[in-house]
């Protein structure tokens, strides 16, 4: 059999953990809680649904893993479950003696005026940062213990195959740009942000998984030069080959829409990221292991290519309206 490796998330991260694992002929475990996950599956991948925050079904399923990787991602309301499945899957790689990467973001630095490097103290001033900043800490706490031999993979907001409702250059932005309809964003569309294509991020939590050098440290994953949310948007539209438009939304345009939808109530205390520069440093993991970003132009039409196929996907498996006789 070939080497084992558990993926914890069968959203976009554990995904593109999983394409870029199956891009090096691995084997692959998805590890979700339903225990489906929505790709083409063949001989070499097999999806299994457990709780995570559950140390003895963690175990089990990393069970004979040379390498585990925490991808899980949770709404916003549920993020008081992070530190408790961290704690779960950290048994569980234990268990097998195997490494573990964690892909993680940036909301442990709180609002900074300089680009975003490593060597950054974590002193977030929102809930969902301290949370991050715990989850963090616990790792490398256990990695320095003997416990579990750990790295941390972090990038910023992201973009890419199946990533869709809940990021900022996501559903909002490209089936817009394909239809020739009004993107929409939040904050400031003017100042600087870094934006993560997912493929690169799932390629650097794997080369971490693969570099005994990587181990016991945080490392930020290749992104591509900082641009202007605008900047990306007018990006979108021209490979769409549509005219750009663009739709913001503020401060208090958001209060009022959370007034129809709870899933906004959370975004105003994350709001910081989008009203200043946000822009994060990657030339350290880019230097130490000769690995360089998608270029934004080639992920951008990537990221194009899939919503088409997704969108003639979804269209195919539509019923007819009409029935023959």
């Amino acid at each position: 059999m070939k080497e084992l490796n558990v993926v914890f998330g069968a959203g976009p991260l554990g995904l593109a953990v999983m394409r870029a694992l199956r891009a090096l002929d691995k084997r692959v475990r998805i590890i979700n809680r339903s225990g489906w996950a929505g790709f083409e599956k063949d001989l070499q991948t097999e999806v299994g649904g457990i709780d995570a925050a559950n140390p003895a079904q963690a175990r089990e399923v990393c069970e004979g893993a040379t390498c585990v990787y925490h991808c899980i991602g949770l709404p916003y309301s549920e993020w008081d479950r992070f530190p408790a499945i961290a704690r779960g899957i950290t048994e569980g790689a234990a268990f097998a003696n195997a490494p573990l990467i964690y892909g993680d973001n940036l909301y442990m630095y709180g609002p900074v005026a300089v680009p975003m490097h490593e060597d950054l103290p974590s002193v977030a001033v929102t809930n969902k940062g301290r949370i991050r900043a715990q989850v963090a800490r616990d790792l490398l706490d256990a990695h320095r213990a003997g416990k579990v031999q750990v790295a941390i993979g972090r990038g910023s907001d992201f973009f890419g195959p199946h990533v869709t409702e809940n990021a900022m250059m996501g559903s909002r932005v490209f089936p817009a740009a394909l239809a020739g309809k009004a993107a929409q964003v939040i904050g400031n569309p003017d100042v600087l942000h870094t934006w993560t294509y997912i493929d690169d991020f799932g390629r650097a939590l794997v080369t971490m998984g693969q570099r005994p050098e990587a181990l016991g440290r945080i490392w930020h994953v290749p992104s591509a030069p900082a641009v202007t949310a605008r900047q990306f948007v007018e990006k979108v539209y021209r490979a769409a080959g549509t005219r750009p438009r663009l739709m913001a939304a503020g401060r208090g345009l958001l209060s009022v829409l959370a007034l129809f939808d709870k899933r906004l109530k959370e975004l105003p205390e994350m709001l910081y990221q989008f009203e200043r520069d946000f822009v994060m440093d990657s030339r350290r993991f880019q230097q130490a292991f000769s690995l360089s970003p998608t270029p934004l132009d080639d992920s951008i039409r990537a990221t194009l290519d899939w919503y088409r196929a997704e969108a003639a996907r979804k269209s195919a498996q539509r019923p007819s309206r009409f029935r023959r006789s």
